[in-house]
This record gives structure tokens, C-alpha cells and sequence, in this order.
């Protein structure tokens, strides 16, 4: 019943699943996958192009070819003409096809803009990665906003642990709404181990630290401090090999190409393909970040993760102790990096593995929980 009205049940229904970033492409692939595996689930893959140098090469890694490509990414644009751009075309496109779900993934842009248009269309919206928060409205900016406005607007909300089911149960989202689901990160991670041989790319390098860095609270002096940390450990422990793949954004890029160049053991490479990206961690010793995902996939491999930030959306790595919150400031990036090389038993500890945000079968309870919605009478 819907509405109080019984709808026939169809033979197929039309989701759409809507990725515009190189995470969403990712943690999407594994949704998308299992639900190709139904009959009664039509597909329609939407490529907002949010970042558009970046999510080509990810389509290829998983084969995925979008139905729609509404290439919004231009040159400098601001984060309000970005959203007034991804407004109308995602308004447009809702205007002349029908879809009977949404799915999104994580807190950019894309998704939250595709959560309001599908709510002003009253198509139901699954938000896959909800719930994360840091509580701090500028950190990480502008994701922590986007998800926070995502979670009343959406119909289902597939959480990555309790502790997100939990904030989303503060905000008064009803508790039949919410489903643990854990991160389909960890899938897409299996899948890639399982399916792309490691090329060798990196074979010849020994005690790799894999450091990336992008947020956008990060640019400028944050930036700079973690470069000048980076130099340092390199003067400290000159058998160490950082590899870091280089954000193409201009307000990074040009920071990191200025600071790091020349040094024997920095290594600065363009982004890489995903498959590549995670047969480097695979050989990495520990790994530098202020990313979300690599939060989540560092101890799947059993690697130690120190984030590059103030706050985590992620605390589960903290209570699990497999990661440590180090921030931007210079001396902390390098006596915890120090620490994890000197301290046999500390390194233990955080190597131990196993990542509280998946066991690699997230996708599976996610298209679950929309057949049942769907298909119910």
C-alpha cells in the first residue's frame, strides 16, 4: 500500500544512481553491480561530472558506461554557481524521464542537490553513506552542510555503523528509515583485489608512506605545514619513499609542486587509476591522509591511518584504534609519524586490521532493503 492506495506491482523499476566524484563512482560500483544481478531493478547510471578529470578513468576501472552526462564541471566555478548549475540540469533531466528511485552516495554537491530535486519530484532518495558527522559546520566544508541537509530529504538512509545511526536518530529521523548497512567502500576494495592484478608499478619502492591531501579546509598554511612536515621525515628517515598522488585542483597542486619537487625520496605522480591506487596502499607501511575513504580502507588492509584534519566524520578508526587524528600542524604530523616508525608495539596495534565499516557485503543488504520497499504491496 502507498498512500493508502494498493499499487500493482511492476516487473521492473527504474532507479537511478547518480555518482559526479571519484568516491562516488567507487563506493557506487558495488551498488550498481548487485542490483544488475535483479530483474526487476532498470538501472540508469547519471554522471554529473563533478569532477570531471577525475571519475573518467574510475568508469573504466569498474566498466561503467553512464546513461547521462550532465557535465557541469567549468573551469573556477564557485560552490554556488556549481549548485545552481547541477539545479537545472538535474531539473531538466527529472522533468522528461521518470524514475521510480534515487541513489546517491556520500556528502558532495551532486548529492545533495540530487536529494532536493528528487524530493521537489517526489521520487523516494536512498542515501547511501549516511549519517556521518563531525558536528562542526565549516569541517570538512562543504560536506558536513550537504549531508546534514541530505538526511531529511531522503527516504532511506544506509548507514556505515551504529555510531551513524545514532546521529541520525538526534536529528529525528525515524528509526524504520534507517539501516546499518556498513560502507560499500570495503566492497568495491575486495572487488578490486579479486579482479585487478597488481601491474607492478610500484615494485621498486620499499617503505612507502602514500600521503594525499585535498580538503578544501586544508588550502593554503594547513597545506604548506604538511609539505613541511613531509620534508622533514624525509631529512629523518631517508629510507622512506612518500608517494603522493597529486590533487589536480590548482590551489593544491601548486602549493605541492612548489614545496615537494626535487627531494630524492617525494615522489609526486598525477592521480592514478583506483585498481592502481589500492595495490599502492597494499605495499604502503601506513598512510597520510585527510580523505574519507582511505580512512575506511587503510585498516581493511591492515595499514595505520593518521588524518590529516581536526575532526573525523569517521571516529570509528579512533575507537578501534586503528587510526589517529594528527591534524595540520607540522611538529604533530612528524612525531606521530616518528612514533608509529620507532614504536614496534604502537604500529602493532594500529596494523592489527579489519575495518570497522564493512565486511564486503554492504551492496547486498542496500539493494535488499530497496526490494523490499519496492516490491512490497
Amino acid at each position: 500500500m502507498k498512500n493508502g492506495f494498493k499499487v500493482p506491482e511492476k516487473k521492473q523499476y527504474t532507479i537511478a544512481c547518480i555518482i559526479g566524484t571519484r568516491p562516488e563512482i567507487i563506493k557506487m560500483a558495488p551498488v550498481i553491480f548487485e542490483l544488475q544481478k535483479h530483474s526487476w531493478a532498470k538501472i540508469v547510471l547519471i554522471n554529473t561530472a563533478q569532477h570531471r578529470k577525475l571519475i573518467d578513468d574510475m568508469l573504466d576501472v569498474f566498466n561503467l558506461k553512464p546513461d547521462y552526462d550532465l557535465d557541469i564541471m567549468m573551469p573556477n566555478q564557485s560552490l554556488g554557481e556549481l549548485t545552481a548549475n547541477l539545479c537545472t540540469k538535474m531539473e531538466s533531466l527529472f522533468q522528461t524521464h521518470s524514475f521510480d528511485a534515487i541513489l546517491a552516495q556520500g556528502d558532495t554537491t551532486t548529492v545533495f542537490v540530487s536529494s532536493l530535486i528528487a524530493f521537489y519530484h517526489r521520487i523516494p532518495f536512498g542515501h547511501v553513506e549516511a549519517g556521518l558527522r563531525t558536528f562542526k559546520k565549516y569541517e570538512p566544508f562543504p560536506e558536513e552542510i550537504n549531508r546534514v541537509l541530505t538526511a531529511p530529504l531522503a527516504n532511506w538512509h544506509f548507514t556505515p555503523t551504529e555510531m551513524e545511526k545514532e546521529n541520525l536518530l538526534r536529528e529525528n529521523i525515524p528509526d524504520e528509515r534507517i539501516l546499518v548497512t556498513g560502507n560499500s567502500v570495503i566492497d568495491a576494495l575486495y572487488w578490486v583485489l579479486e579482479h585487478k592484478p597488481d601491474t607492478g608499478r610500484f615494485a621498486h619502492l620499499n617503505n612507502i608512506i602514500v600521503v594525499t591531501s585535498h580538503r578544501r579546509e586544508n588550502f593554503g598554511d594547513s597545506l604548506k605545514n604538511i609539505c613541511e612536515a613531509i620534508i622533514i621525515l624525509t631529512k629523518q628517515f631517508p629510507h622512506l619513499n612518500f608517494v603522493l598522488p597529486v590533487h589536480p585542483n590548482p590551489n593544491v597542486q601548486l602549493i605541492i609542486e612548489s614545496l615537494l619537487s626535487g627531494y630524492e625520496g617525494i615522489h609526486l605522480i598525477p592521480p592514478i587509476r583506483y585498481d592502481e591506487f589500492v595495490h599502492l596502499m597494499q605495499r604502503a607501511i601506513l598512510m597520510l591522509t585527510d580523505s574519507g575513504g582511505i580512512q575506511e580502507e587503510a585498516p581493511a588492509l591492515k595499514k595505520p591511518v593518521l588524518v590529516l584534519r581536526n575532526s573525523t566524520e569517521r571516529p570509528a578508526i579512533l575507537s578501534a584504534g586503528v587510526g589517529r587524528l594528527v591534524g595540520t600542524v607540522t611538529d604533530n604530523i612528524v612525531n606521530a609519524v616518528s612514533e608509529l616508525l620507532t614504536n614496534d608495539k604502537l604500529y602493532e596495534r594500529m596494523s592489527q586490521g579489519g575495518s570497522p565499516y564493512g565486511d564486503g557485503h554492504t551492496s547486498k543488504r542496500i539493494v535488499e532493503a530497496l526490494k523490499n520497499t519496492l516490491l512490497a504491496d
